[in-house]
């Protein structure tokens, strides 16, 4: 491993001057590790549900026609209670797992993969996906009423934080490797490498905004990720779509979208109430006067329990369980033939699949919540268009569209990701001849959704980012230089200092970054505290160690020639409170360090001398 981290790094630093070198070897690193991630979740997933919802309580779930069973599953006599049981346990496995080891793996993994974006600099603890791979696996194997997406997409994200980190890049491309191993994983799961880039990049803003800086390294890790878990399917179903459906469907009159429009507006309502009823269910689970680690066990008895009910409510109908697990199955029948589900078990499956996620994942349960928006998505689109086609079948000859389209908006509007999502579901469905009204209900979808949102930690856009703070304001800055704003005076520490005093030394100081300084005086690096603290409690290299050992050579620096918009930049891409400023024409000379703070306060400085200019004028 250490040789391989050894080979990176020295690829990753011939390459950095490449930008597109550089992200093609990491993009394809993280692609294949996501599409690895992919096929051992999928066979997880699918080893728990074979021991265990279908051993011990005789249910199949059905699943749709692109994916591959890695078990022949025999007929089982089911025994609906005994559902409820696996489904407990699986909660509580799950639950134990989850809490004792990484809390914040509870619930859907697509929302903490982007709040470690925004917030956290990227970072993702290098346990979390291997948590969120088991629990998730658990979850869903055992019935919970979860997706996948979030699960392989926190996985991807973690794998491309974790790389990032070990490798001591900055916080921009720890944030992009992170985004680019969320579009992997999704691109891999689904089999939807062009929607998986995009996804990638359209998730962290409720608006219509795009990180632009991830399409590219996202798209080559999508690419790649999808080739390596297709190439693990059979021959004959490797590179096919997971809901291996085509309609002949052709648009034949602008009239269709009246109803359409009625289905967007279907779509919202109950979008809305997902919403409400997931996080209203999740406060409540958080105020269950009980350990955390039990939350999930509840949930996912609550929600086996609805399931069984809907059960015997149907007549003993086998469909009607598909509100548990994935319920890819009635999704699949839905798009194959609507007319023969009918109008209120479609409607009550997309209904009470609600109902069921948000018990699931609400209570702390660990999967996706992509999975059941499209379920529930794709089966109201099915009702909506059975009841138009009974009563215009000339304007609604094919209801089966309205499950594709359905899908696509119903997501769209509650994930504020349009145009991922109707590529998404194209590939999904290999069917492109529904553009059409697959962007007019994705559009109306997101445009009437927009004050509210299934992702709780999305930003509004790039300019709410703390991902991009600074990148707004330099055009007031436009002209000044560094040399005009006051530098800190720094002595620069000896390279032979040794440990035991720059520990009497850093406590001493206010300081937080020091620049090292060889016989000659010249610069050779810098270390922080950060970089000090790790070495507090051990004590046998106090004496042993030195500057130059726990210094960092690749310097990041600044000159008194050049304008504060550029330092502002080094400022946010590495995300550091002082710079080093060398001599403009001796690199290696020290003149100062600029603190960020000194290059805020002459930008606010400046924004108020131009407020009074504009006053004064007006």
């Amino acid at each position: 491993m250490t040789k391989f981290k050894r080979w990176v790094v020295d690829v990753v630093a011939l390459l950095d001057l490449m930008s597109s070198g550089k992200w093609f070897v990491l993009s394809g690193i993280i692609g294949i590790v996501a599409g690895l991630g992919a096929i051992v979740f999928q066979l997880a997933s699918q080893t728990v549900l074979h021991f265990t919802l279908v051993m011990m309580a005789g249910y199949t779930p059905p699943e749709p026609a692109g994916e591959h069973p890695f078990y022949a599953h025999q007929p089982q006599t089911l025994s609906p209670w005994r559902i409820v049981l696996v489904m407990a346990a699986g909660g509580l496995v799950s639950g134990l797992i989850v809490y004792t080891f990484a809390p914040e793996a509870e619930g859907h993994g697509t929302d903490a993969a982007i709040e470690s974006f925004h917030q956290k600099r990227g970072f993702i603890r290098a346990r979390i996906p291997l948590i969120k791979l088991v629990t998730s696996a658990i979850t869903i194997g055992t019935g919970g009423s979860g997706g996948r997406e979030g699960p392989i997409a926190q996985i991807g994200a973690g794998f491309g934080s974790f790389l990032a980190t070990q490798l001591n890049l900055s916080a921009r491309d720890r944030r992009i490797m992170l985004a680019a191993g969320m579009g992997a994983g999704v691109g891999s799961i689904f089999r939807a490498p062009l929607a998986g880039a995009l996804f990638a990049a359209e998730i962290l803003y409720r608006d219509a905004d795009l990180e632009s800086d991830v399409i590219v390294p996202a798209a080559i890790s999508s690419i790649v990720g999808y080739s390596v878990f297709s190439l693990f399917l059979p021959l004959d179903q490797q590179f096919t779509p997971l809901f291996g459906n085509r309609l002949e469907y052709t648009f034949g009159s602008p009239l269709e979208l009246f109803p359409l429009t009625i289905l967007s507006a279907i779509l919202v309502f109950v979008g809305v109430v997902y919403i409400k009823l997931f996080y209203g269910t999740h406060h409540q689970f958080k105020r269950l006067p009980i350990i955390p680690h039990l939350r999930p066990m509840v949930g996912a008895a609550a929600a086996g329990i609805l399931g069984i009910g809907l059960y015997y409510l149907t007549g003993q109908d086998e469909r009607a369980l598909a509100v548990l697990s994935t319920g890819y199955g009635a999704l699949q029948a839905a798009m194959e033939n609507s007319e023969r589900l009918g109008v209120w078990l479609l409607l009550t499956v997309s209904l009470v699949k609600i109902l069921t996620t948000s018990l699931t994942i609400g209570s702390g349960g660990s999967g996706g919540v992509f999975g059941p928006s499209m379920v529930i998505g794709g089966c109201l689109g099915a009702a909506v268009g059975t009841f138009f086609h009974d009563l215009w079948p000339q304007l609604v000859p094919r209801p089966e569209v309205y499950a594709i389209v359905g899908m696509a908006g119903f997501f769209a509007g509650v994930a504020h990701a349009p145009i991922s999502t109707i590529i998404m579901v194209s590939e999904m469905t290999g069917d492109y001849k529904l553009l059409l009204p697959t962007m007019w209900v994705s559009t109306l979808c997101f445009l009437l959704g927009r004050p509210w949102s299934l992702y709780q930690k999305q930003v509004a856009s790039r300019l709410d980012s703390p991902a991009h703070r600074g990148d707004f304001i330099v055009d007031v800055l436009e002209g000044i230089h560094v040399s005009d704003v006051a530098l800190r005076e720094r002595e620069a520490v000896p390279e032979s200092l040794s440990l035991h005093e720059i520990l009497q030394l850093v406590p001493a100081t206010k300081h937080n970054y020091f620049p090292v300084a060889n016989a000659e005086g010249r610069l050779v690096g810098i270390f922080s505290t950060d970089d000090v603290r790790s070495y507090f409690y051990d004590q046998a290299l106090w004496e042993l160690a030195v500057a130059r050992d726990i210094m960092t050579t690749k310097l990041v620096t600044v000159t008194p020639d050049d304008d504060l918009n550029t330092a502002l930049r080094r400022f946010t891409s590495l995300n550091i409170d002082e710079l080093p400023v060398v001599d403009s024409h001796e690199s290696d000379r020290l003149r100062g360090m600029l603190r960020r703070k000194d290059v805020i306060a002459k930008y606010n400085e400046q924004l108020l001398r131009h407020k009074e200019e504009s006053l004064a004028a007006n």
